[in-house]
């Protein structure tokens, strides 16, 4: 993922998305977010994982620019 595409992220994703934005594969993300290892804090909504964008770009080291 570029950086331009992470900045244009929406401010809750996906865990697939966040899986993409940190080179993971789909099955280790799954399994990182069940053990409770995922790089970045997750909020569960029912049966879906949702990471924040803010917790992506400063794990990734991107700021986003000031409005």
């Amino acid at each position: 993922m570029s950086r331009a595409e992470a900045l244009g992220l929406p401010v809750s994703i996906d865990l697939d998305t966040s899986n993409r934005a940190f080179g993971l594969g789909r099955t280790t993300g799954y399994a990182l977010a069940k053990s409770g290892e995922y790089p970045v804090p997750l909020l569960r909504l029912g049966n879906a994982y949702r990471v924040r964008r803010a917790d992506v770009l400063a794990l990734l080291g991107i700021e986003e620019p000031a409005a």
